[in-house]
């Protein structure tokens, strides 16, 4: 969040403001305007479709269910069909931003006791979120800030979430306990393919943007002698190195924060990793897991990673096919990237995915869903 933006409103013929937060990037609304339990939902729709945000002061459960209405109504409005996957896809997109803009709208006030800094909800029958508001938004500012409820939902989810964490088949069932940010192994195929894939020989590994930790506990399991994990997003750091311990890891893994691969010139006989898959602009902050703009990771991936190899060493890199079936990348860009760096392909694992929208007719991009799969593929250099 940046400090210095401000939010004002009038209320009761008194001129207020309050320091904005918005995690996922939202600017602040030019408008707001006080609202409770009397505003109806299609009132709050039509004010929030026309820019002008709802400052709630009323019951928290209120806020919740008018938040339920709002979002059926944006709902209804479903994006037309394109003329090509990749139309289909772009014309998703622009639907999902809509709906995160709409429901942005309606905002909760969220105080910091200047004492015991610790973050509440001046609403009635508000819960308790000190805990859940200090892993997501770290030190706190004190004084009062708006916050969408949209996004307060989400940070209340996904400390709940870390709390419960989630089970890994690769980790005899062991839980990964993802922070609030940083991509979550809910889709287990991939960790799935990095558990059962034949080992090359060596004992040091590289796993770039380590994201949670859990491809580098699951390498540090597989009897890996030494496992270096990157990240450059602080939350992904702090999350991975908790999850490391957790998993009594640590005297293997070591996290160290590098934009791609590890400060230095050492080699590895593994480097691993498993970049974002769609070649997209990120929206948000915290769609950079899920958005590569220009494949940048990836690339950058391919163009160093023969130089950080030993000889006989391999680079794992473990990518859907869904942005060639949404027509974003083809299968020829992959493979002139790989032979430009350098690399030649010595085999591949493919897996299909297990999530529920490969299998929704509802979802707009079901059909490319559908076909996905997601591979490992085996890299090595090309002398090699």
């Amino acid at each position: 969040m940046n400090e210095r933006q401000t939010v004002g409103w009038t209320e009761d013929d008194e001129e207020r403001s309050a320091l904005w937060r918005s995690e996922n990037g939202m600017k602040p609304p030019r408008r707001v305007q006080t609202a409770d339990d009397r505003m109806t939902a299609d009132a709050a729709y039509k004010l929030a479709c026309e820019g002008t945000a709802l400052l709630w002061r009323g019951d928290f459960h209120g806020a919740r269910q008018l938040l339920s209405a709002m979002r059926r109504r944006v709902d209804r409005k479903q994006p037309r069909q394109g003329e090509s996957p990749r139309e289909d896809f772009h014309l998703q997109r622009q639907a999902q931003s809509r709906r995160a803009r709409v429901l942005g709208m309606l905002l909760v006030p969220l105080d910091v006791d200047a004492g015991s800094g610790v973050h509440s909800v001046p609403l009635r029958r508000a819960p308790e979120v000190g805990e859940a508001c200090a892993e997501a938004y770290g030190e706190p500012v004190p004084g009062r800030s708006l916050v969408p409820l949209r996004e307060l939902l989400g940070v209340i989810g996904a400390h709940e979430w870390r709390q419960r964490g989630v089970p890994v088949p690769a980790l005899d069932g062991e839980r990964v306990h993802p922070a609030y940010g940083v991509f979550s192994p809910v889709r287990g195929e991939y960790v799935d393919l990095v558990a059962r894939t034949r080992l090359p020989p060596g004992g040091t590994a590289f796993d770039i943007g380590t994201g949670t930790g859990v491809l580098s506990a699951v390498l540090a399991r597989r009897g890996l002698n030494r496992v270096v994990a990157t990240d450059q997003d602080p939350r992904a750091l702090a999350c991975a190195r908790d999850n490391i311990g957790r998993l009594g890891a640590a005297a293997t893994v070591t996290v160290v924060e590098a934009d791609l691969f590890p400060p230095g010139d050492e080699r590895a006989s593994l480097i691993v990793c498993n970049p974002p898959w769609l070649p997209a602009k990120p929206t948000s902050p915290l769609e950079h897991a899920v958005y590569d703009p220009g494949s940048r990771m990836l690339r950058g991936f391919l163009a160093g990673l023969a130089q950080r190899l030993v000889p006989d060493g391999e680079g794992w890199l473990i990518l859907s096919d869904l942005a060639e079936h949404l027509q974003l990348r083809s299968r020829e860009e992959l493979f002139g990237w790989i032979e430009e760096s350098g690399l030649s392909v010595a085999g591949r694992e493919d897996t299909r995915p297990h999530h529920p929208r490969s299998a929704d007719p509802a979802d707009p991009l079901h059909a490319a869903r559908e076909a996905e799969i997601t591979s490992l593929w085996r890299l090595r250099t090309a002398a090699a």
